[in-house]
C-alpha cells in the first residue's frame, strides 16, 4: 500500500508526499521547511523517509522551502533540465545537492517516475505520474494551463490523480484580479477552470482512473464545494456518483488527508 498526501494545496502553497513502504517523495516544497516538517508529522510522515524530491516548476508557490529543506537534508532534486538550471540560477538549490535530470523514467527506492510536460507560463513545467511496484500509478497534475494531448496520454491509466481545479471562471472574471492577471490565468500558459478540469475528469473515469482529487484551487477565485460540485455534475452525465462509482475529494490549503491506495 502506498500513502497520497497532499500537504499544501493551492495559491499560497503546494507539496505533496507519497509514501511506500517506509520511502517517501516529496513533489514541490512551496511551503518553510517548518511548516513542510509539521505538516509530514500530522500525516504520519517524517523527513528522514524522503529519498528524493521533484519539482514541477520554479514557480514561488512550489519551491518556497526548498533551498532550506535540501541544505538540512542529503536527498536528491528531481527536475526538467530547465526547472533545474532556473532553479540553480536564481540560488534555490545549494551547491552539494545531487540533481537528477528528468528525461526518462527515474527509480527512486523502488518507486518508478515519470515527467511530463505541462503548458505553464515557464520553461519546463512538469507533471509526476508514479509507479508503485504493484502496478498502480499515482498523479500529479497542476498548473497546466490547456491540457494537451502529450498530458492527457500521459495521465491516463491513473488510478489515483490530484489534478487542477483552479478557478470557477465566472468567479475570475467578476473579481478584483487586474486585467492582465485575469487574462494570464484564463490563457493556455495559465491554470484550468473547475469546467476544465471535469471535463477532463469525465475522460479519466471511461479509462478506468477512480480517484480523484481536485488541488491547486484559488483562494480568491474558487470555492471547494463549488469544485466539487462541477466534478461531480460533469460525472453524472455518466452515470457515475461519488462514493460509488469513484471516490472525489478537495485537497485542502493546509491539508492532512492521507489517502490509502
Amino acid at each position: 500500500m502506498a500513502k497520497f498526501c497532499p500537504l499544501f494545496s493551492g495559491s499560497d502553497g503546494n507539496a505533496t508526499y507519497i509514501s511506500h513502504r517506509g520511502s517517501g517523495l516529496l513533489i514541490d516544497a512551496g511551503s518553510s521547511y517548518k511548516a513542510l516538517i509539521e505538516a509530514l508529522d500530522r500525516v504520519g510522515g517524517s523527513i528522514d523517509e524522503i529519498k528524493a524530491v521533484a519539482v514541477t516548476h520554479e514557480h514561488s508557490d512550489h519551491v518556497k522551502g526548498l533551498h532550506t529543506l535540501l541544505n538540512k537534508n542529503d536527498i536528491p532534486l528531481i527536475a526538467s533540465k530547465q526547472t533545474a538550471d532556473t532553479l540553480i540560477a536564481s540560488g534555490k538549490v545549494p551547491p552539494k545537492t545531487k540533481i537528477i535530470i528528468a528525461d526518462g523514467d527515474i527509480d527512486i527506492n523502488g518507486l518508478c517516475i515519470k515527467r511530463f510536460s505541462t503548458s505553464h507560463d515557464c520553461e519546463g513545467s512538469s507533471g509526476y505520474s508514479v509507479l508503485l511496484p504493484e502496478g498502480k500509478k499515482l498523479t500529479l497534475c497542476t498548473d497546466l494551463g490547456v491540457v494537451t494531448e502529450q498530458v492527457r496520454s500521459a495521465i491516463g491509466g491513473s488510478d489515483l490523480i490530484l489534478i487542477e481545479s483552479n478557478h470557477d471562471i465566472d468567479m475570475l472574471k467578476k473579481g478584483p484580479y487586474p486585467p492582465q492577471l485575469k487574462l494570464r490565468i484564463l490563457s493556455d500558459t495559465g491554470h484550468i477552470s473547475n469546467n476544465a478540469c471535469a471535463a477532463e475528469l469525465k475522460i479519466l473515469l471511461k479509462s478506468g482512473t477512480t480517484r480523484f482529487i481536485l488541488g491547486h484551487l484559488s483562494r480568491n477565485n474558487n470555492i471547494p464545494m463549488l469544485a466539487k460540485k462541477t466534478a461531480e455534475a460533469a460525472l453524472i452525465d455518466l452515470n457515475a456518483e461519488n462514493g460509488r462509482d469513484y471516490i472525489l475529494t478537495v485537497a485542502a490549503p493546509d491539508g492532512n488527508r492521507v489517502t490509502v491506495i
